[in-house]
């Protein structure tokens, strides 16, 4: 039953983020050990970031490049701290308006 609690996370980072950011255009996904950050377009969704469950309550994070390749960003903590640490690293990238 590891997708439910998966599923909780996502919930409870999608409304830090929107907290954090001040607008509603971003959604988080569960994948696997993976939480996904992506930012509504007109188009569809587009993968911003994730973070990936290092452990109990403890995240890394990475950035998804134009190429599509993850870069890891630095530090590992709660959920709380990263979806901070991806506000603060990667806020333009975050916004609706973002081309």
């Amino acid at each position: 039953m590891p997708a439910l609690p998966a599923k909780h996370y996502a919930a409870e980072l999608q409304g830090q983020l929107r907290s954090l950011l001040g607008h509603e255009q971003i959604i988080t996904q569960a994948y696997g050990r993976h939480l996904l950050i992506k930012r509504l377009d007109d188009a569809e969704p587009t993968v911003v970031a994730r973070l990936t469950e290092l452990g109990r309550n403890r995240y890394g994070a990475a950035f998804r490049t134009h190429s599509g390749r993850w870069e890891p960003l630095p530090g590992a903590g709660s959920l709380d701290e990263m979806a901070q640490l991806v506000v603060t690293l990667l806020q333009p990238y975050l916004q609706p308006d973002h081309y």
